[in-house]
């Protein structure tokens, strides 16, 4: 609804550690039920502006409201209300995963059922009885996420949810994250994967050194920047010469593997080249935030 107040409301936080400004005049607000992402490299300020905005760290100045209180100093009325996934996740030892969840939910005086709840919503359901230390990587990510989510919080934090996943078990996160969404959760998270942002988040912040250097949805990104989409074709697939001389080309260029155009009107330039019976093996790709990265820094995105 229109009316309804934002559910995190930043204005210009800062914080430093000696001459390094790690978070430096950070401002955004987030809707109640919005997904929305922290992007940047490592060091970019991501993790220092959640644990502010989470209560964790004072800011050296700026204001933060969640929930329409200020988190800090710790607000023991609203720890009930949030849901912390932290980088670096600690367990009780020995515990199963059910164990697990049901100790963080007596915490927070809700029914060990619940938890069972919560194991079938990150897909655990079968690691019920066994050892946290002994789940995978991305099982022991999304057990994480589970003892966040176990107390039903109105605002979720994830701080890098899927790093040091491989690719499968990042995909597998990524239904667990809509899942949450589609609760209606307010979801804040970070992370350092441009493509997996652009497919999740509603909108997005990008960082880098402490700065927010752009902000919006992801696809109102892409499209501001305005940048040609890549026809990549087999090398020897046609000449160079008369790549650059086809309709809606705008530039060609070849190296060992494949011939590149460049253009800014794909639909004549694709059936410039059906004609020429030169489809197979293509490639489109279009411009994405690892695009609008470059663009805002004038370099390439580093993980």
């Amino acid at each position: 609804m229109a009316d309804t107040p934002p559910a995190v409301v930043v204005e210009d936080i800062r914080k430093s550690y000696g001459d390094l400004h790690a978070v430096d005049g950070v401002s955004f607000s987030v809707a109640e039920g919005e997904f929305f992402g922290i992007l940047g490299p490592n060091g970019a300020g991501k993790t220092t502006t959640l644990e502010i905005i989470e209560g964790l760290r004072k800011p050296d100045g700026g204001t933060v409201r969640l929930l329409g209180q200020s988190p800090f100093p710790r607000d023991l009325a609203l720890l009930p209300r949030i849901g912390v996934q932290l980088q670096a996740s600690a367990f009780f030892e020995k515990l199963t995963a059910r164990e697990q969840l049901e100790t963080f939910a007596s915490l927070y005086g809700v029914s060990a059922a619940t938890a069972g709840e919560m194991l079938e919503l990150v897909g655990l359901t079968d690691k019920a009885d066994t050892r946290e230390d002994k789940l995978s990587g991305g099982q022991r990510q999304r057990l994480s996420i589970a003892c966040a989510l176990v107390h039903d919080p109105d605002v979720v934090f994830l701080d890098e949810p899927t790093a040091a996943l491989d690719p499968q078990a990042r995909r597998n996160l990524w239904d667990v994250l809509r899942a949450i969404r589609e609760r209606g959760k307010t979801i804040i998270y970070t992370t350092h994967y441009l493509d997996e942002a652009e497919i999740l988040c509603d909108r997005v912040a990008i960082m880098d050194h402490g700065k927010i250097l752009a902000m919006d949805t992801p696809a109102a990104l892409v499209r501001g920047l305005d940048a040609p989409a890549h026809v990549i074709l087999e090398r020897g697939s046609l000449p160079l010469a008369e790549a650059l001389a086809l309709v809606g080309a705008d530039d060609a260029t070849e190296n060992e593997q494949s011939l590149t155009i460049s253009t800014r009107t794909p639909a004549p330039l694709l059936s410039a080249l059906a004609e020429r019976g030169t489809l197979d093996g293509l490639q489109v790709r279009t411009a994405t935030l690892e695009d609008v990265f470059l663009h805002l820094t004038g370099r390439e995105y580093r993980a």
